[in-house]
Parts: structure tokens; sequence; C-alpha cells
């Protein structure tokens, strides 16, 4: 008969290996140790991770911040999103090693942190084409700025497509395939697509010819009137005079005839003054000659050569003598207009008073050459007197 100390041991002794076997094999075949010391390897790292964005990242803003070009500071900034990205993928790195993988989990661990570092890489470059704006704006005098955004948004999907193939091809997906196999249904989606194409094709005449630029006050005839904000690949925001945004088709734009008043050399007034019939020869040419005057001193208004100016007596209209005016003003900005024609109008008036003439009305005349006999008691029936 077995002692019970003897049992006992013998107990503990199977415990202990069940124990050391689910150590070694615990978490899907592998080492719970060395799970553990994965995990310990990746906290590390990511504790490295705050301690470089305080301490090293911290040194590096002070440091560009002496320099006199903010293109430093802004590479710093984009790029330290990538950086603090890459030590966390350095923890997963060592810590996948330490677990020791074999066969397909260690290809996939080496395929996730391929893909993780290309994903870094691009990170950064898709950062760090903002900031690269700076150096096109040398070529804003030859393009446009819209064009040079233009080109920024088309790098930025570049990179992103570059990236995603790069990924694709480190997991054995092949990306030439799947282009070749997507051509019909490619044509399939341009057939649908036109208008997409149009309104893009439209978007690039409209920088190539250089019709508006953000900030212009532009008009196109039954479509939109206000200041161009964005200029996009498929469309134009527009934002109108009640401060509502309108999102016009490129192709609209393109297609049809727009106004850019902001592109305008001096900014027209051209009014037609009403004068009474009873004005007479002397009063008409003195409002004349002071308007004329008025506008010849004034520094608002553009002088002859440069633009026309008009003090005309036009016609005779059906109940006024008509004054021509037609002059242009310096500013183009319509505020400034404003006042100007607002400082117009009361030179205009003044003048008129102080001549002793009047501003015209429409107005209309009825002569009766005689009336009759019958029917007459003292008064004269009206006009919409039925009898």
């Amino acid at each position: 008969m077995q002692n019970p100390m003897q049992n006992i041991n013998s107990q503990f002794i199977e415990f202990w290996n069940i124990f050391l076997e689910v150590w070694k094999t615990g978490v899907l075949g592998y080492s719970i140790g060395h799970v553990l010391l994965a995990a310990a390897i990746f906290l590390v790292f990511y504790t490295l991770r705050g301690l470089f964005t305080k301490l090293v990242l911290g040194a590096l803003r002070r440091w560009v911040a002496k320099s006199k070009t903010t293109l430093d500071d802004q590479l710093v900034d984009v790029l330290a999103g990538p950086i603090r990205l890459l030590f966390v993928v350095l923890g997963i790195f060592f810590a996948l090693n330490a677990i020791d993988l074999k066969g397909m989990p260690d290809q996939l661990a080496n395929n996730l942190v391929k893909s993780l570092v290309a994903y870094v890489i691009f990170w950064g470059l898709y950062n760090s084409i903002v900031p690269m704006k700076q150096i096109l704006k040398r070529l804003e005098k030859v393009l446009s700025v819209e064009m040079v955004a233009w080109v920024i948004t088309g790098s930025r999907w570049v990179v992103v497509a570059v990236g995603a193939a790069t990924i694709l091809q480190m997991w054995g997906i092949q990306v030439a395939p799947i282009i070749a196999g997507l051509g019909l249904f490619g044509v399939a989606v341009a057939l649908g697509a036109q208008d997409l194409f149009k309104n893009l094709i439209g978007g690039l005449c409209i920088l190539i010819e250089k019709r508006f630029h953000i900030g212009d006050w532009i008009l196109a005839e039954g479509v939109v009137e206000g200041t161009v904000e964005h200029i996009g690949f498929r469309s134009t925001m527009v934002r109108r005079f009640d401060a509502s945004p309108v999102y016009v088709p490129n192709q609209k734009l393109s297609d049809n005839a727009v106004t850019n008043f902001s592109n305008m050399t001096y900014r027209r007034i051209s009014w037609v003054i009403n004068l009474e019939y009873r004005t007479t020869l002397e009063q008409l040419r003195a409002i004349r000659d002071q308007i004329q005057q008025y506008l010849n001193t004034t520094p608002d208004f553009v002088q002859p050569p440069k633009a026309s100016l008009f003090v005309r007596v036009d016609k005779f209209g059906p109940s006024s003598i008509d004054l021509m005016i037609y002059t242009f003003t310096y500013t183009k900005v319509w505020g400034e207009w404003l006042i100007c024609k607002e400082n117009l109008a009361y030179e205009i008036k003044k003048i008129v008073e102080n001549t002793g003439a009047g501003f015209a009305f429409p107005s209309q005349s009825v002569y009766v050459e005689s009336l009759p006999e019958a029917g007459f008691q003292g008064h004269l029936p009206t006009l919409t007197d039925p009898k």
C-alpha cells in the first residue's frame, strides 16, 4: 500500500508538470513567459515614445523656432506623429521577436511590421507635402495659387495610391492584375461618370485660362454671382452676397460666360438725371458745367484719357430733360464705390437746388379744348366720371 505522503508528492509533481506545460504552450502554443516578456518590451518602447516626444521633439521645436523660416517648424509638427508611431512599431517588432514565432505566424508578423514601417514612411511623406507649399510659392507667378493647390492635392493622392500599392505588395497582393481586371468595370464607371470627368476638365480649363482666382467677384448669368472661395476638382464654391455658399459644377463655369468684376480696371457710374422742362437754358448749362467741374476736380474719379468722362444733355424725354453722367471711379471696392456715388448724388442735388431748377418725375397733362354746353352745371366732370 502506497504511503499517503508519497501519493501527495506524486500528485504535486504531476500538477507542476501540467503547470510547466501550460506555461510553455498556454497562449496559442507559445510560452506565457515569452508573451509577458513581449508585453514588457512593448511597454518600454511605448514609454520611450512619450519621453522622446517631451525631450527630443521639445528640444527640436525650440531649436527650429530660432530660424527665420517657418518651414522647419511646420515639418517638425507634421512629422511628430509618424515619429511617435515609429516607436510603437519598434516595440511591436522586438515584442514579436521575443515570442519566437515559427512558420506562418512568423511570416504574418513580418508582413505586419513591414506594413507598419511603410505606413510610417508614407504618412510622413503625406504630411510633408503641405509645408512644401512654401517652396512651390515661386511657381505661383508662372501658374496660379489655385493650380499650386491642385498640384499639392494631386501629390497627396499619389502618395496615398503608391503607399496602398506598396502595402498590398508586401502581403503578396499583385496590384497590376487588379487594375487590369478592373478595365471593363472602369469603362462602365466612366460611362456613368461622364459629368465627373467633364467637371474635372472644366476645372483644369478654369485654372489654365486663369478666368478667376480665389477672392474674385464673379457673375455667371443664370448660374451664380458672388465671391469665389474654393476651386475644387469637381465644383467651385462661390459665396453669394447674402453669405450663403453655392457649389457650382466646374463645367457650368467653364462653358458659360463669366464676368470677373475683380479684374475690371475701374468701376463705372452711369446715370441719367431728369430735369424739369421749365429749366432755362442758363440753368441747364450751369448744372452741366458745375457737375463737370466736380468730376474733374475730385480725385476719386478717373480723368480722360484713362477712362471716359461725359456730362451731356442727352435727350428730351416724355416728361423731362435728360442729363447723362458717365464716369469711372478708381476704387473697385463695392463699399468705397457706394461712398463715391453717394457723394456725387449729394453734389448733384446741391447744384440743381442752387441754380433754382428742379428734378422731374413722370407725369401727364390733359388739355380740354372745349366743354359741351348741355349738362354743364358749374363743375367740370372728372375723367373717371361715368357721365
